[in-house]
């Protein structure tokens, strides 16, 4: 973990960070911590005990749901609009899923017992947690309805897009594979609709990279989970004053 300063404008660049009180954040940046994710790194593990709630700013993490012969399926994203590890202020201190850094990158992080005594005092700091919980929990959702009504192209339009709303690039460096795994379904399957959507200019594949040519035909292609999705973050952060997105390319600001 970095041993540096953070100032309120570092700890901003995390959008929960951002909606604190100015003396909330304050009183909080005398815990938090720097760390750099790598790809793949686990956060935490199936019903291991979590340490740390993380405040990820250009990191993505995906939460994944494992099945008891090794396949998993990613069950929501969490970046710079949210936090990782709600289990330690909702009652208990490990889940059934996993956190796996699905893009490298940077996080802030701050200790169990911090967020715990911050959560049991009340306030802003409660009040924000829980509004992020609920939209988090819409996220999840939502996957769950995708995944079981949409076509496989869909699901890959709404993962590329949730994903690239919490980077600031038009790149995804994930193998079709991994893109697979993160889905829960065959590597064909992703193959073909990353093909299809080559073909139609969409986006650009090679080499374990994902460029995102239009985003305005990636956005026409995918389904409304996207948007039902993005409804949802917007009402968190317009009840706090913030704004989730640019409402003219559907990016997080």
């Amino acid at each position: 973990m970095t041993k540096r300063t953070i100032s309120t404008d570092d700890a901003r660049r995390n959008y929960l960070l951002a909606a604190l009180p100015r003396a909330d954040l304050d009183e909080l940046l005398q815990e938090l911590g720097e760390v750099d994710l790598e790809l793949g790194q686990a956060l935490y593990e199936s019903g291991a005990k979590q340490n740390f709630l993380y405040f990820p700013t250009t990191a993505v993490i995906a939460l994944l749901y494992g099945t008891a012969d090794g396949s998993s399926t990613e069950i929501a994203l969490a970046g710079r609009e949210g936090a990782v590890g709600i289990a330690l202020f909702m009652g208990g201190e490990s889940t059934p899923n996993r956190a796996v850094v699905q893009s490298a990158g940077r996080s802030f992080r701050v200790r169990a017992s911090v967020v715990q005594e911050q959560f049991r005092r009340g306030g802003a700091m409660q009040r924000l947690l829980l509004r992020y919980t609920q939209a988090l929990f819409s996220q999840m959702s939502q996957t769950a309805v995708c995944n079981r009504h949409h076509s496989l192209e869909q699901q890959l339009c709404r993962w590329m897009l949730l994903s690239l709303d919490r980077i600031d690039s038009s790149e995804l460096r994930m193998t079709q594979q991994l893109i697979a795994d993160m889905l829960g379904v065959r590597r064909e399957g992703v193959t073909a609709g990353a093909t299809k959507l080559q073909k139609s200019g969409i986006i650009k594949y090679s080499r374990g990279k994902i460029t995102v040519l239009d985003r305005h035909e990636l956005e026409r292609c995918v389904c409304e989970c996207y948007a039902v999705v993005n409804q949802e973050y917007d009402r968190l952060f317009n009840d706090v004053g913030q704004t989730h997105r640019k409402p003219t390319d559907r990016r997080l600001p």
